[in-house]
């Protein structure tokens, strides 16, 4: 399977600059579920710019009805 990096980066809102994982979904995924946490895709704006993606905040952000 080929990877669309131009086209996941159109629609990534990862606010962190210096990520070299930028379009590659599989390589950001793994990256954050070895912290216990998830990819900025899977945050509102308000959340992700906290930098905060742990599974907790996002039960959090559900039970919050943010998400």
């Amino acid at each position: 399977m080929d990877c669309h990096i131009w086209e996941n980066k159109a629609n990534c809102n990862c606010t962190y600059e210096p990520c070299h994982r930028k379009g590659r979904c599989c390589e950001c995924i793994g990256y954050h579920l070895a912290g216990r946490g998830l990819p900025a895709c899977y945050f509102p704006a308000s959340i992700e710019k906290t930098y905060d993606r742990s599974f907790e905040r996002f039960a959090q952000a559900i039970n919050r009805g943010e998400i």
